[in-house]
């Protein structure tokens, strides 16, 4: 059963990322898009009435940073606000996958994140990331990804079990721990972190992974 640690402690430190390696690069967003829908939700938060409004506050372990959370639907939001500045600094939803069969869905969520570029860099979504992890959800990576978010996961990959799989016909089957690139580059390759407790073994029994 997924059940999620305390955010605080998690979001203190900064970081910086490693190079990212050649993989599937996702088309990025320009900054200026990503500022306006940023501002569009955080106007959302404060609007009376909003199914955004009066979400539970929660301590980021900073006294700059609050952190507010919402699940629908069987998916997570977590939204992080600048109290100083008074504006929304980004969030990360951990999404269902429509790609996966009934037996995995309870266990894996692929994370979507987005930071306005003053905030990225400083260990937020890595943060948000190992909450999830931490509470027992897996996490399966998109078909495409972001340099930064491949990064992210490369970090990742170093403190939590898993591998890679291939998905397709709602079916998972297990690749192993590396892959050649020629596999790494294909389409239904998906990179898999297992949560805190798992193990690849475990992980196939309950999804009926191959």
């Amino acid at each position: 059963m997924v059940s999620f640690p305390s955010l605080g402690p998690m979001l203190a430190p900064t970081w910086a990322m490693p190079r990212p390696l050649a993989l599937r690069i996702d088309v990025e967003l320009a900054p200026g898009e990503i500022e306006r829908e940023l501002d569009a939700l955080q106007e959302r938060i404060h609007r009376p009435g909003d199914r955004l409004h009066d979400m539970p506050a929660l301590s980021a372990g900073t006294p700059t940073l609050r952190l507010r959370y919402r699940e629908a639907d069987g998916e997570y939001y977590v939204y992080v606000e600048d109290v100083v500045q008074r504006r929304l600094a980004g969030y990360t939803v951990f999404n269902r996958l429509i790609e996966v069969g009934r037996r995995a869905d309870p266990w894996v969520r692929a994370p979507h994140t987005k930071f306005a570029p003053a905030y990225q860099r400083r260990g937020l979504a890595r943060a948000l990331y190992r909450w999830a992890l931490d509470g027992g959800l897996c996490l399966l990576s998109g078909a495409r990804q972001s340099a930064g978010a491949h990064a992210l996961w490369q970090v990742l990959g170093a403190d939590y079990a898993g591998g890679y799989v291939d998905l397709r016909q709602k079916t998972l089957t297990w690749l192993g721990e590396t892959v050649s690139p020629r596999e790494r580059d294909g389409l239904h390759t998906r990179r898999l972190l297992l949560g805190r407790g798992w193990a690849v073994q475990e992980f196939k029994s309950r999804t009926g992974m191959y």
